[in-house]
């Protein structure tokens, strides 16, 4: 691990609603306060926070709540989306104005993009943003990937900190902690959760577990535990967490996985398992067969 100041565990926070599709303000206290108290920081509308369906005056909202409700225990990571690069500047401006940390930002996913182009959005945002970016790589939404090199290239930028990749490629994975080896400034966030270890291992400073919404407090453990270099003991906890990752995930869509695990929080009274459309919640059956499993843990 290099001296970045970004490090440790990341959870890319859902984003509670209402029945009628508000912002649920106290959930989001609630959930804020949880993380707290387990030291781990929020991504807020990443894609497990269905970023791309929350509306402009509702990100804004989130943020200022999530900043208030932290009260600077830990960072707040704010996630951008879209295809309006004036939109992306403006909203990254108001979240670092309302206290964000991070701005933390994907591809623009309309058009497919050469790597010079890829390159070209990251650096003209970096240059017009004033608070630190981290590039986002999650070829499962976007459906491109950013080029190591560009990365890599990237990377040399001083207002671009860090890069979250979600891309299931253990060789890419390497090669990217490899770059942060010669860029000390430049973190490495592993967003695929079931290697969250690994990605520790090799050197990499955060994970962003979506399923650290339910349990934080095991992939702190898990991060705590990889970099004293107990690695059986930080193996163990990916076993676990992957068991627990099985109940919302096994055999469903992403977006299904995502009401999933508002069902599994649910369970802590952390907010109910609404959803912004397009998606929308889980028969009663399925959701009470979640429950049933998530009692079973205990």
């Amino acid at each position: 691990m290099n001296n970045s100041k970004y490090r440790g565990v990341v959870v890319p926070m859902v984003t509670p609603v209402t029945q009628d599709g508000q912002l649920d303000i106290k959930a989001v206290e609630r959930i804020i306060d949880f993380f707290a108290e387990n030291k781990v920081s929020p991504l807020l509308m990443g894609t497990t926070g269905e970023g791309n369906s929350v509306s402009q005056a509702d990100g804004q909202l989130f943020v200022e709540t999530a900043v208030k409700a932290a009260s600077g225990r830990i960072l707040i990571y704010a996630g951008l989306t879209g295809n309006c690069f004036s939109e992306q500047v403006r909203q990254a401006e108001i979240y670092s104005a309302l206290g964000a940390d991070v701005i933390v930002a994907t591809l623009p996913t309309y058009y497919a993009l050469t790597s010079e182009q890829m390159y070209d959005y990251y650096k003209t945002l970096a240059d017009c943003i004033t608070g630190p970016l981290m590039l986002y790589n999650i070829l499962a939404t976007t459906h491109m990937s950013i080029p190591v090199d560009v990365i890599r290239r990237l990377a040399d930028h001083p207002n671009i900190v860090g890069l979250k990749d979600s891309e299931r490629d253990l060789d890419r994975m390497a090669q990217c902690i490899e770059i942060t080896k010669s860029h000390p400034e430049f973190a490495y966030f592993c967003g695929w959760a079931a290697q969250s270890a690994h990605a520790l291992e090799l050197g990499g400073n955060g994970i962003v577990p979506s399923t650290g919404n339910f349990v934080p407090e095991m992939f702190q453990q898990l991060f705590d535990a990889a970099v004293a270099d107990d690695m059986v003991t930080a193996n163990r906890l990916q076993d676990e967490t992957n068991e627990i990752a099985k109940i919302y995930q096994k055999d469903r869509t992403l977006g299904q996985s995502l009401t999933a695990l508002k069902v599994m929080m649910s369970t802590k009274g952390l907010c109910e398992p609404w959803m912004l459309m397009p998606l929308t919640r889980l028969s009663a059956d399925e959701e009470q067969t979640i429950i049933d499993k998530v009692n079973a843990l205990d």
